[in-house]
C-alpha cells in the first residue's frame, strides 16, 4: 500500500510540475508582450491560487493555479518579481482602460451589465 501512495505522490509531482512549467510559459508570453511584468499570489480558496500579472506598460491580466504551491513555482521559474499584496506602487501601475471602467461601474452609471 506504501507503494502505491507513493506512486500517486510522484504521480502528482510530476502532474504539478508541468502545470506549473505551463504556467511559467504562460507568464513569459505576458511579460514579453507588456515589457516585463511582476505578479502577485493570492490563495482562492478551493478553486486554487490566482496569481496577477501587471506589465511594464500597465496592461493586466491573471492565471489561476490548481494550488499555491503551483503558483509560487511557476512565478519562481518566470523570474519575475512578486509582491505580498496587490496595493501601493504595484496596484498604481495598472491602466484601465474604457472596457474596465464599463464593467467596473456599467450598472452604477447606466453603462451595459456585468452578465
Amino acid at each position: 500500500m506504501a507503494d502505491t501512495q507513493q506512486a500517486d505522490d510522484s504521480k502528482q509531482a510530476a502532474k504539478d510540475e508541468r502545470r506549473a512549467a505551463k504556467l511559467a510559459k504562460e507568464i513569459g508570453a505576458f511579460a514579453q508582450a507588456h515589457g516585463g511584468a511582476e505578479g502577485q499570489v493570492a490563495y482562492i480558496g478551493h478553486e486554487g491560487t490566482r496569481i496577477v500579472l501587471v506589465g511594464g506598460d500597465g496592461g493586466w491580466g491573471d492565471l489561476v493555479a490548481p494550488t499555491y504551491a503551483v503558483a509560487q513555482s511557476a512565478v519562481e521559474k518566470a523570474g519575475i518579481t512578486v509582491h505580498e499584496d496587490f496595493a501601493g506602487e504595484f496596484a498604481a501601475k495598472v491602466k484601465t482602460g474604457p472596457y474596465e471602467w464599463t464593467r467596473m461601474a456599467g450598472i452604477q452609471l447606466g453603462g451595459p451589465k456585468n452578465d
